[in-house]
């Protein structure tokens, strides 16, 4: 029965997830640019984003559970920290953490047909990883431009865990985070890898944790508060992971 039960699965998710996924996603690239030009970047990223995410955790399904809502203020703005493990950790953070995210992007999503025009319109961040400069003007100038309740988000390992256990931690959110004066907002994410490990097209029904801890308040700008902030950050993410990948 398991293996009949997987086989039907695996013919869902080529015949209907990926192709319902895919027109979704190029569909709700358009959409947001619509709505960013006849509302406003915020209403395209919050709400037609968010939107997309939970939608293509509904058709996995993927059952999300959030622990520690109330650390997210809906008026704050922070640097948010996160692992990363899975594709679906894109899915849960935009559809379940209810701030304006603005993405830290490679600038060579810019050309990607639909997601590419969707996410400059609402307003996420492209930049050069190669030039620190550059990231530091743009997120600068993103933050000029919109108001409270933003999230300016960071998967501070720099690329998916490939076992799951939680790699080191880079400094740019840190230093932003220092340099713009913003509390930093840790989230864990438990669970996105057993749906979709990293480099892999299976997907699997689950469920998802995000646990999203108190923020972290920041001081001045040092070196040393940089460093003192990673550390602190990643262990506090690290406490909600299983034990064999902290």
């Amino acid at each position: 029965m398991k293996r009949i039960a997987s086989w039907l699965y695996l013919v869902y998710s080529v015949l209907v997830f990926y192709p319902v996924g895919l027109l979704l996603t190029f569909i709700t690239g358009w959409m947001t640019m619509l709505v960013a030009v006849v509302w406003n970047p915020k209403a395209a990223s919050r709400y037609v984003g968010g939107s997309w995410g939970r939608i293509m955790c509904w058709i996995t399904p993927v059952r999300v559970v959030v622990e520690g809502a109330e650390n997210a203020d809906p008026e704050g703005t922070y640097v948010v920290v996160l692992n990363h493990q899975s594709q679906y950790d894109i899915f849960v953070v935009y559809g379940w953490l209810k701030l304006d995210l603005k993405w830290v992007l490679k600038a060579e999503l810019r050309k990607v047909p639909g997601v590419g025009i969707g996410c400059k319109m609402a307003g996420h961040i492209f930049v050069d990883r190669g030039n620190p400069q550059q990231t530091r003007q743009a997120v600068s100038d993103a933050l000029d431009r919109v108001g409270d309740g933003v999230g300016i988000l960071f998967f501070v390992e720099g690329t998916r865990s490939l076992d799951g256990k939680l790699l080191p931690f880079k400094k740019g959110a840190f230093r932003m985070a220092t340099t713009q004066g913003l509390p930093i907002l840790p989230v864990t994410l438990v669970g996105t890898r057993d749906v979709q490990a990293a480099k892999s097209l299976k997907i699997l029904p689950g469920k998802v944790r995000m646990v999203i801890h108190p923020a972290i308040e920041v001081q001045g700008g040092a070196a040393s508060e940089v460093r003192d902030l990673m550390i602190r950050s990643r262990e506090v993410i690290a406490s909600a992971l299983p034990e064999e990948q902290q």
